[in-house]
């Protein structure tokens, strides 16, 4: 029996609920393996935390995201 046939036959033993983290879990491991697509996720997360942070911290977290994309690190 193959690892995905044994891990199918898990899947199939556990609750919708814990169903859908797994598969959740799937596409952010299938999303980390295609290189553009993480990239895209990291710039993105890194967004999040900027605009999640607090206001103390705006001017150098604007500071810094305009240096980034002056490094072309980060698209507009």
């Amino acid at each position: 029996m193959s690892i995905q046939d044994q891990t199918i036959g898990k899947i199939r033993q556990m609750p919708e609920a814990l169903v859908q983290e797994v598969s959740d879990f799937i596409d952010f491991l299938l999303m980390k393996h295609s290189s553009k697509n993480w990239e895209l996720w990291l710039q993105f997360s890194e967004s999040v935390e900027i605009v999640e942070s607090d206001f103390s911290d705006y001017l150098s977290n604007l500071e810094d995201y305009e240096e980034r994309l002056a490094r072309g690190e980060i698209q507009w």
